[in-house]
């Protein structure tokens, strides 16, 4: 009997939050740079994107994950997309399976970027973490079984989907214009998924290349339009072309960057000159843009710690990669995400957490 009692006072959030909630609702999570995008539609049922980074900071980004997930009530997680195996998109994960019951894990399948970081993982401790539960490995065209909520896989493993969505496949005109891009090996790997709720249309692509956005969008638009773009590679210029979010024509874009990380100047571009593109929020203020290309402060969710006196308007250059790389800037304390809140109609509400301020879209 006091078992009983204990499971009903321990669930009581989780049916208040089912009970009460008629809006889908994205939390864009701040992990420093990395990702970690939490969805929640009215039916409870939840389905999380990445988990941040690794080592020192997977406890911070598991517990500010951990934040978030009790603002919206679970107890569990149901479906957690492990987009590809770059340390910024896994590294939580261990943490956070630890502290919260995680029902499925899904990916793309085996790494392809050797590493020892993530070939350790994916090989030794990810196969001790969903022996407990399910693990799916989903392929371009699959759909997530989430209630209330239609989530299309439509990029996995390298492949994209082949049709178009219903109502998309019209010729895509930015496809001539298009310059491809380098990449590693693993980033074009990565599982993207495109989700509606009635009305409302968003995706979110991990960090999908340039190229694969090329074969995901060209000749045709497979995707047709959306109202959201979620993640955009945290804004780095190896993804964001103009045949991806110019085609997409979303109305508003959340980008997970860090301080020194994403927010490139030519992804800015793109952004800005995307038709129909009403207002670009971000996850970190980032120094990559500098005043030249960023958007005002009331939508950027965190700032600077160490705030300069002036900051420049030409955007500082990103650090050139090697073993001399000074660390990027970060701050361990208090993080805000950016909550989306979306009606069935169409319309929804984005919210910055660190200044309250909230627009709503009709």
């Amino acid at each position: 009997m006091r078992a009983a009692i204990l499971a009903i006072v321990l669930l009581a959030p989780a049916l208040l939050h089912a009970q009460t909630r008629t809006t889908l609702d994205i939390y864009v999570v701040d992990v420093e740079g990395g990702n970690a995008t939490l969805i929640v539609p009215p039916s409870g049922k939840s389905l999380l994107i990445d988990t941040g980074n690794p080592g020192a900071g997977a406890a911070r980004d598991a517990g500010r994950i951990m934040d978030a997930v009790k603002d919206a009530g679970l107890q569990q997680i149901d479906h957690l997309i492990t987009t590809h195996w770059h340390g910024d998109h896994f590294g939580g994960l261990a943490e956070l399976a630890s502290r919260i019951p995680i029902a499925e894990y899904i990916d793309h399948g085996p790494n392809v970027q050797p590493g020892e970081a993530a070939d350790t993982f994916v090989q030794k401790t990810y196969p001790q973490l969903y022996a407990k539960s399910k693990r799916t490995i989903v392929k371009a065209g699959d759909k997530i079984p989430i209630t209330g909520l239609d989530v299309r896989v439509v990029t996995s493993a390298g492949e994209v989907i082949r049709a178009p969505l219903p109502g998309a496949g019209k010729p895509n005109p930015y496809c001539a214009n298009f310059k491809p891009g380098t990449n590693n090996a693993e980033d074009p790997q990565s599982v993207g998924v495109y989700m509606t709720f009635g009305k409302f249309r968003t995706i979110h692509l991990g960090d999908l290349t340039k190229n694969k956005e090329f074969e995901l969008m060209c000749p045709n638009n497979r995707i047709g339009a959306v109202d959201v773009l979620l993640g955009l590679h945290h804004g780095v210029s190896t993804s964001n072309s103009e045949v991806l979010v110019h085609a997409l024509q979303p109305r508003v874009a959340i980008m997970n960057n860090g301080t020194r990380k994403g927010g490139e100047p030519d992804v800015m571009k793109t952004l800005f000159t995307s038709p129909g593109l009403e207002d670009l929020w971000q996850i970190h203020f980032s120094l990559l843009s500098g005043q030249e290309y960023t958007v005002p402060g009331i939508f950027i969710a965190n700032m600077i710690d160490e705030q300069p006196p002036s900051v420049p308007v030409a955007p500082l250059p990103p650090p050139q990669p090697g073993p001399g790389v000074p660390p990027a800037p970060v701050h361990n304390g208090k993080a805000y995400w950016i909550k989306l809140s979306a009606q069935r109609d169409g319309s929804f509400t984005v919210t910055n957490a660190r200044n309250g301020f909230s627009k709503t879209y009709k």
